[in-house]
């Protein structure tokens, strides 16, 4: 076998763990299809049969291509900011197919790339190649210009934000979480009856000017109301996922993965006794997110 067969075969060998280091650190099929695919462009271009841990380098080169998408795009958003209000979205490629969406959401989680986004892309990179996959801080280093010591510090900083910088106990945001998933569960199925169990008979949905445009419907009262009215997003609830949001526990609608609501929840002795949904643009560019613990 030469070189480049051997070469070639490996790449294949190392395919879908290349796409899916991708596939995390971009949130988007047809991004993570593209940079596997500049990977094996420079690897016919280098000198590759004569790498030791030719695995490992595979690696590394397609995270320096993801970091350069990553940096890339944060560069058109701040742009785009300036000339539009549009809320924030995680970027992806119109080439996603439903295959592909189904695997988001079970490999990433929607909810997990809401708060990937928060993170800059060093920052992305350290956690992604660290927490999910174990790569060195030595090896990370190497991608993202600093020393060992400074991306650990990336990393340590990306999982804070992951955990939504949270201080409260983790059981306490498990209970909590608990019954947010009994909500979206009962949604989902239209049972109303479940609903009612997980509301407080007194519960508050508050909702922004986007949510909700007449000024009169942006509170409703009362366990039967908020349930009825919620049944009308059934459709919506199957996508969303629990989240952290500003402390607390909620969830999040990101349809395409593109962040539309966040629904932030006030959780006491297992009922839902508020419930704020923001759809805002504005509003969710300064939202803080977390993924609760289970």
């Amino acid at each position: 076998m030469s070189g480049n067969d051997w070469v070639a075969e490996r790449f294949e060998a190392n395919r879908s763990h290349l796409r899916a280091v991708a596939f995390r650190m971009l949130g988007s099929a047809g991004e993570a299809d593209d940079a596997v695919q500049e990977c094996w462009i420079r690897v016919n271009r280098a000198d590759a049969a004569g790498i030791d841990n030719l695995e490992g380098w595979l690696t590394t080169v397609v995270a320096r291509i993801c970091l350069n998408i990553l940096r890339s795009r944060t560069a058109r958003r701040e742009e785009a900011l300036e000339e539009s209000t549009a809320g924030p979205r995680i970027v992806h490629s119109g080439r996603r197919s439903p295959q592909d969406e189904a695997l988001l959401a079970e490999s990433v989680g929607l909810a997990f790339l809401v708060v990937l986004e928060r993170l800059t892309p060093a920052e992305r990179v350290a956690f992604v190649l660290h927490d999910v996959f174990g790569v060195s801080f030595e090896e990370i280093a190497s991608i993202v210009d600093r020393t060992p010591t400074a991306a650990r510090q990336l990393a340590s900083r990306a999982r804070r934000r992951v955990r939504g910088g949270r201080t409260r106990p983790a059981a306490s945001l498990s209970g909590k979480r608990q019954t947010v998933e009994a909500f979206l569960r009962a949604l989902r199925a239209g049972d109303i009856e479940s609903l009612l169990a997980v509301l407080d008979s007194d519960v508050v949905r508050r909702a922004d000017r986007v949510a909700v445009a007449a000024a009169e419907g942006r509170e409703l009262r009362g366990a039967r109301d908020v349930a009825q009215e919620a049944l009308t997003y059934s459709g919506a609830a199957q996508i969303a996922q629990p989240v952290v949001v500003d402390g607390d526990v909620g969830f999040v609608i990101a349809p395409g993965g593109r962040l539309r609501v966040a629904v932030r929840c006030t959780v006491r002795k297992s009922k839902i006794t508020a419930m704020e949904v923001i759809a805002d643009p504005a509003r969710l560019r300064t939202l803080n997110f977390g993924i609760p613990p289970d």
